[in-house]
């Protein structure tokens, strides 16, 4: 996968934003996540805690949370750079 910039994807990769309505760290953090990922070429998905139990047990105190490939990448605030970087490293 190509990025805008000509650096390449290495492999198909996912970030996904796990928030709540009505939170502004949570909008603050998906426009990040949009801006990277558009970037990028880069697959995003949402998930909102309060329609899944399991996500709302492990992570009610840390939202706005973002995985990367299935790994937790931050909490609360998104660093546009330090996602940046998460995904284009080999």
């Amino acid at each position: 996968m190509r990025s805008l910039f000509g650096r390449g994807v290495s492999r198909e990769r996912v970030v996904t934003l796990i928030g709540k309505p009505d939170c502004h760290l949570c909008e603050d953090a998906q426009g990040v996540v949009e801006k990277v990922c558009g970037e990028l070429g880069v697959r995003w998905e949402k998930k909102d805690i309060t329609e899944d139990a399991e996500l709302h047990r492990e992570y009610w105190e840390q939202i706005p949370v973002v995985l990367v490939d299935g790994a937790q990448h931050t909490f609360w605030r998104v660093d546009e750079g330090r996602l940046r970087r998460a995904l284009t490293a080999k």
